[in-house]
């Protein structure tokens, strides 16, 4: 997919770039598998902000996921890829030899007319064919993979990504996901083989502020610049730095600070860390 740069003609056309999608190849989405989705503007129920920088922003329908790929058996053809405006990956709308159509990620490599199935036995590990990881080769790049079994994918949805499966051993199978963090899941936790598609998503360059109020986002101010009583880092005499560590208004830490739970059950499963570009490798 290429990213083009157009002549600067503006000072946002001079910093910006624009991906063409050259994989799409349908325009319009399927109507059965669009839902409403009302927009939160960072409020609560009560009408309260509990999320910084949310507003605005196109109208948007949500396109339903099949994230579960349960449809065993049962080949499906792909009409079409599909761009997607909740999510940085292209979607691929399948239709099965029993009328049904549903929407998958699209993975790197998918083509218009291609077959793919959902199974339990070991089939040929072409893009997009969802298997448990048991049935998967070693050394094979996986997707929207499970945590636990049944429940759907979790890991690995975005544009361009995809974890390597390099280890099985008893019930347990090891990957190693894009941040570097090498960790086991169950056997059973089903994947889709192949890299996430769209994957110049993260080259593109927004090159003004208005196309960030175009997907949603509004100004942040720094926490700094607040009175005590709204941030954490907030007052003081002055520019003043305040002395403590980096936090968000709600007090979590940011910027490296640990936020995971010490005691997690699944502690056990991580069996190294990702790799920090602040702090480098970090310790379980």
């Amino acid at each position: 997919m290429p990213i083009r740069k157009y002549k600067p003609t503006t000072p946002g056309r001079r910093g910006g770039s624009v991906n063409l999608h050259a994989e799409v190849t349908k325009r319009s989405p399927e109507k059965s598998l669009l839902r409403p989705l009302k927009k939160s503007g960072g409020r609560n129920n009560q009408g309260k902000i509990t999320v910084q920088g949310r507003g605005g922003g196109h109208k948007r329908r949500y396109r339903v996921i099949d994230f579960r790929r349960t449809k065993f058996d049962v080949k499906g053809t792909v009409v079409g890829i599909e761009y997607d405006p909740n999510r940085s990956a292209h979607i691929a709308l399948i239709q099965y030899e029993d009328g049904d159509k549903r929407y998958i990620l699209s993975p790197k490599g998918l083509t218009v007319g291609a077959r793919i199935v959902s199974t339990n036995d070991v089939v040929d590990p072409a893009p997009g064919v969802c298997m448990p990881l048991s049935c998967i080769p070693t050394g094979q790049t996986v997707h929207n993979i499970e945590f636990e079994p049944g429940k759907g994918g979790k890991l690995c949805r975005s544009a361009g990504s995809g974890a390597r499966l390099t280890n099985k051993e008893g019930r347990w199978a090891t990957i190693v996901l894009p941040s570097g963090e090498i960790r086991q899941v169950s056997i059973e936790c089903r994947a889709t083989v192949g890299a996430i598609g769209n994957s110049d998503h993260g080259l593109v360059k927004l090159g003004k502020a208005g196309r960030n109020r175009w997907l949603g986002r509004r100004p942040k101010t720094r926490g700094v610049a607040k009175n005590h009583h709204d941030h954490p880092l907030g007052g003081g005499d002055g520019k003043s730095k305040g002395g403590r560590e980096p936090a968000s208004a709600s007090g979590t830490k940011s910027k490296g600070g640990r936020t995971r739970q010490r005691n997690k059950w699944s502690n056990d499963r991580i069996l190294r860390r990702r790799r920090s570009k602040r702090y480098g490798q970090l310790k379980l």
